[in-house]
Parts: C-alpha cells; structure tokens; sequence
C-alpha cells in the first residue's frame, strides 16, 4: 500500500499536465468560461494544485519511509490512495464533460481527504501528527471543500437545472452549504490553518473573479465570497487559540 499510496500521489501532477495542455481535450478554464457562474474563481487561484501535488508527494516519500506504520497512518494510507486517485480519475473525467461522473468523483475525494486530515490532525494527547500528514492532507482537503461547490454549479449552469439568468439566488444557497462545511471542518480541525489557508485563498479567488465579472450579481457574489473568507479565517483563529489553551491547561494540570 505505501508504494501504491507514492505513486498516486506522482500520478497526479503529471495527469493534471496532461489535463492543462489540452491533450485530454478542452482544459478546465475553458470549461468554466463555457458554463459561467458566480461561485468560480479567478484563474489564478487554481495555481495552490502546484503546491498541494508537491506537498502529496512529499506525503507520499515520507510515508513510504516508515515500515511499521501505526492503524491510523495505515487508515491513512488507504484514505489517501482513494483520494489521489480520484483526484486523478476526477481531471480526467471533467476535462471530458461527463460532469455528473465528475461531480461524484469530487465529492468521493472530498470524502477521502477531510477523513484522511481528520486522522493526521488528531492524535493521543490531542496533539497534531507528523507535519508531513497533517500539512498536505489539510491543504489538499481545504481546496477541494471549495473546489466541490465550484463544481455544483458548473453542473447547475451546464444542465440549466435552474435559472442561468438568475444565478444569485441559488448561489446564495450554495455559498451558505459552502460556509457551513467550511466553519464545520475548521472547528472540527482545530483551527488547522492549512485547511483554513487553501479555503480562504480560493474564496480570495472568487471575490477577484467575480468583482470582475459582469454576470448579474457578481458584485453581490463578490462580497459574500470576502465576507466568508474573513469569517473562515477568524473561526480557524479562535479555535486555534482555544486549542492552544486547552492544551496548556492539560500540561499545567
């Protein structure tokens, strides 16, 4: 399993080229400027997959390193080969427009990488594991929180599941499930700012894309976009700070 778990996280950057290069077919900016919304973000923002597949695959060497592993890196393992592959299968499949398959293929890896940040982020004593589990497990789950959203209303926008003239109601509505998983996972996680840094950054990038958008309620997206990215950061602040006390009152008792 530990090789298995190495070579799906190298996998990922070189489908992800494959994707961005147009030899799968049409790449994802191409995609999203076919079937705007007001919940996608800037361009830009979808630069973190560079840091999040270098930091796997430094997950991925670590881990192959350790020859006795406990039960949870072994849970761990299993976790995460699920999710780098579906990652993976999840380029493949979006550049090709199946977006229904894509959609559950996103939500599939979400599911693998928030209980994979979950185990690397909670340890006897209440203590973090290793930095390289909880580091890129938590970046990589953090994005992909969002990410999951952004792909929900492509689909809406693709299939005109409902009105494409008046996105922002509905945004609205997806925003609001977006900012209770958010808060949720923070909370759950402690605080760990490197989920809350990969959720408020594409958060930034929605703002920035919609501020320059012209689709009627950008400008309303924009701002509930910012709003939430403050939020996230504030909540994962407080519960790291609470973690932090917690923590101190335990070694002083």
């Amino acid at each position: 399993m530990r090789f298995l778990v190495l070579a799906l996280a190298l996998a990922m950057p070189l489908v992800g080229w494959l994707s961005n290069t147009g030899l799968l077919g049409p790449t994802n900016g191409e995609i999203s400027d076919r079937y705007p919304t007001l919940i996608v973000a800037a361009g830009y923002a979808f630069a973190i997959w560079g840091p999040i597949f270098l930091l796997d695959a430094v997950f991925g060497i670590a881990q192959v390193r350790v020859r006795e592993p406990g039960t949870r890196l072994l849970r761990i393992r299993v976790l995460t080969a699920a999710g780098f592959a579906l990652t993976s299968l999840w380029m493949v499949v979006f550049t090709l427009q199946w977006f229904w398959l894509a959609l559950a293929i996103i939500w599939g890896s979400l599911g693998c990488m928030l209980a994979a940040a979950w185990l690397a982020s909670h340890t006897r004593g209440h203590r973090r594991g290793p930095w390289w589990q909880w580091l890129p497990l938590s970046l990589h789950a953090g994005w992909v929180s969002l990410a999951a959203f952004l792909n929900v209303a492509q689909v809406v926008v693709a299939f005109r599941l409902l009105s494409v003239e008046r996105m922002l109601p509905w945004t609205l509505v997806l925003f609001a499930l977006a900012g209770v998983l958010l808060l949720a996972v923070v909370v759950k996680l402690r605080g760990n700012p490197w989920y809350a840094l990969a959720a408020v950054w594409g958060l930034l990038g929605v703002h920035a894309k919609q501020q320059a958008s012209a689709l009627p309620g950008a400008d309303t997206a924009a701002s509930v976009a910012m709003a939430m990215a403050v939020l996230v950061a504030l909540t994962a602040l407080a519960a790291a700070t609470l973690g932090w006390r917690e923590a101190r009152l335990r070694r002083a008792g």
